[in-house]
């Protein structure tokens, strides 16, 4: 059962960042500032985000 659970856990995180991806990308493109929660997802630190260099 924990096997189950975690293969579960794995996939459900998966999504999550895919979807966290695809909002940060549609978001940059859109010229508007990606949601924290977003950023957070994928291991990118809010305060940071409008030093990085995008390309």
């Amino acid at each position: 059962m924990s096997a189950r659970k975690s293969a579960r856990g794995f996939f459900g995180n998966a999504i999550a960042i895919f979807g966290a991806a695809t909002a940060a990308a549609a978001a940059v493109e859109g010229h508007r500032r990606p949601l924290d929660r977003d950023l957070y997802t994928l291991g990118i630190n809010p305060a940071n985000f409008h030093s990085m260099k995008r390309g």
